[in-house]
């Protein structure tokens, strides 16, 4: 049984990378900076945890094994189960026709790896909406190359 994102006291984060040291080295840093991870290593784990675990946010490497993040995330966002949930695009390749073929696989944001670790947990949590937890200033902003899709 999947907990709604309402019942939750940490929004909880879905990274999807195939590489194991860089999925932990992004969980880690998530979990530090105030999030819950659940992992998947490819496009076909990302579809099914994503149904059933319900994240509040998916980190989507695009370049994946059986399944690539592009597909993956074309099925989420035709399924009305998931649908709603926003997915940032991971992708090395920081070429204007990505971040274009991102949001048109239905990606609400792009960030080019590596990135700031900060710029990173910025730019989920303006996705999200949530400020950061006892934070007096937030001195880290949203990627520059980081954008949010465009309804």
């Amino acid at each position: 049984m999947s907990v709604g994102p309402a019942k939750r006291e940490r929004p909880l984060v879905l990274v999807v990378e195939d590489y194991q040291d860089a999925r932990e080295m992004y969980a880690a840093y998530l979990q530090f900076s105030g999030f819950d991870v659940a992992e998947a290593s490819n496009g076909i784990e990302a579809v099914e945890k994503t149904t059933e675990l319900q994240p509040d946010i998916v980190l989507m490497d695009l370049a994946l094994p059986r399944m690539d993040g592009w597909e993956a995330t074309r099925r989420l966002k035709g399924d009305s189960r998931t649908r709603h949930i926003p997915i940032v695009a991971l992708t090395g390749h920081a070429l204007a026709g990505h971040a274009d073929g991102a949001r048109e696989a239905g990606c609400d944001s792009f960030v080019t790896k590596p990135c700031l670790p900060d710029a990173l947990v910025a730019e989920i949590r303006r996705l999200l909406d949530r400020p950061a937890p006892n934070e007096d200033n937030d001195a880290s902003s949203a990627h520059p190359r980081a954008t949010k899709r465009q309804n």
